[in-house]
């Protein structure tokens, strides 16, 4: 089946969605959301994506803003076995397309990335993604999906923050709190843990924006909206990957998925390169 490329369209969108008020939105912000979202840029990836699988698709969005990465795997990547691999989210895309490209190359194929629902407008990742819903509950027939995937064989990435991290009052960039359905699936579905650390941050405006958003009490994530400029602003780098000793599903505290999980997050920053 031959479809056309995905396409981000923004003018569109927002006379589909604002029909009754679109004549009275200037022209010039329009434009300025285009700008601000790179939408030329992401329709000139999208187009290189398009007719790819999905892992070759996440190599030719990486390739496009020729981003490199380096895995550092002490122990390897594990052959055998059912897992699920657990990272902190730095960036909000570009750890993303890295994971799937790395494990995707390294696994066949045979993965399942967790993500938000929304994030399924992404076409030519489609065969990957596994949506959950963040803001309500799961469809039965989603929740069923979700189950079955962590039942079979395809190995499981996930960010278990959910949301990309932020910088506290210390100054240090973290993830947010890491959910307990990490810990439960991995011990009702009997899947070992990989801990990974992704090296990167994005800019300081980003995290401004999200402190400032949060002093301001408001609850639309208005930051997001700087993910794709934060992507181009990394264009040409190198991030560094680090993959720990798989972490076996029975010393799990099953009694406490909350604390383990906070646990795990431990685990994945103890990871952290100390060189620069």
């Amino acid at each position: 089946m031959n479809q056309e490329p995905m396409t981000i369209d923004i003018r569109a969108t927002v006379k589909q969605r604002l029909p009754r008020h679109y004549r009275f939105i200037p022209g010039f912000a329009i434009r300025w959301v285009e700008r601000l979202v790179h939408q030329r840029e992401l329709n000139e990836i999208l187009h290189r994506m398009h007719g790819k699988d999905a892992v070759s698709a996440a190599q030719e969005a990486l390739d496009y803003l020729s981003i490199t990465t380096e895995v550092v795997a002490p122990h390897g990547l594990p052959a055998d076995g059912r897992f699920i691999f657990v990272s902190n989210h730095p960036l909000g895309g570009l750890d993303g397309l890295s994971l799937i490209s790395v494990l995707g190359k390294h696994y066949g194929g045979a993965i399942r990335f967790l993500v938000n629902d929304l994030l399924m407008a992404v076409k030519p990742l489609q065969p990957v993604f596994l949506p959950v819903n963040k803001y309500g509950r799961q469809s039965r027939e989603r929740a069923a999906e979700i189950e079955a995937q962590y039942q079979g064989d395809n190995q499981m990435i996930t960010f278990p923050a959910g949301l990309c991290s932020r910088m506290g009052n210390d100054g240090e960039v973290h993830d947010l709190q890491w959910q307990k359905f990490v810990v439960t699936q991995a011990v009702r579905t009997q899947r070992h843990i990989v801990p990974i650390f992704f090296e990167g941050e994005n800019s300081r405006l980003f995290y401004r924006m999200a402190r400032l958003r949060k002093r301001l009490g408001m609850k639309f994530n208005l930051e997001m909206l700087l993910l794709p400029g934060e992507m181009f602003k990394s264009k040409g780098s190198r991030f560094r990957i680090v993959v720990g000793k798989p972490i076996a599903w029975q010393q799990l505290d099953a009694q406490h998925p909350l604390d383990e999980a906070q646990r795990l997050a431990s685990t994945c920053y103890a990871l952290k390169p100390t060189d620069k």
